[in-house]
């Protein structure tokens, strides 16, 4: 793709990669709608410490979709350091030196939701949020790092379970084990 208007930086091809899975063996056929809505500015994201909340409007309809994004090791954090220094100025080959030294970069989505009636991880409204999100991070790259935390220090490197997450998506609840009835003992 000679004109590619997504990730045309290292830093927002690892949003890209969200989207566009290398390891996906058909196309998708949301993908050109999804960059043609963050194309037209239908997409209104908030980010706030590792999550990033949109607003989708297309047509007449909107529809509010979620992303939560695994913070870094503190680990991930000191060998990016060592290898940057400065983050102020974000260069492709910051990107691949961080890499090169065993850095994981590109982030993990843990939890996503979307309020249109698809109910998939992979809606038009989440794919449509990971292009944006991926213009603004090819913009200013150091917003890559601040969605994962690397300026909040990042997680520990234990072996404590993960932090607990607020909600949880009605799609993965089973209606026959929620709606049990206890019989009276």
């Amino acid at each position: 793709m000679a004109n590619n208007e997504f990730g045309y930086t290292a830093w927002g091809k690892d949003w890209i990669r969200l989207a566009e899975p290398l390891r996906q063996t058909r196309p998708e056929p949301l993908l050109p709608r999804a960059r043609r809505v963050a194309r037209n500015d239908g997409v209104a994201v908030t980010i706030d410490g590792h999550t990033v909340r949109a607003s989708i409007h297309r047509g007449g309809q909107a529809s509010v979709t979620y992303l939560e994004v695994e913070p870094m090791s503190r680990g991930t954090i000191e060998t990016i350091g060592a290898v940057i220094g400065d983050p102020t100025v974000l260069t492709d080959d910051m990107h691949r030196a961080a890499l090169a030294a065993g850095a994981r970069l590109a982030p993990i989505v843990t939890a996503t939701d979307c309020s249109c009636k698809a109910r998939s991880p992979r809606c038009l409204h989440v794919l449509a949020t990971y292009y944006d999100v991926a213009r603004r991070v090819d913009d200013h790259p150091r917003l890559a790092l601040e969605i994962q935390g690397y300026f909040q220090g990042g997680q520990p490197d234990s072996e404590a379970a993960p932090q607990e997450h607020r909600w949880i998506p009605i799609s993965t609840l089973d209606p026959a084990d929620y709606f049990a009835v206890a019989a009276p003992g």
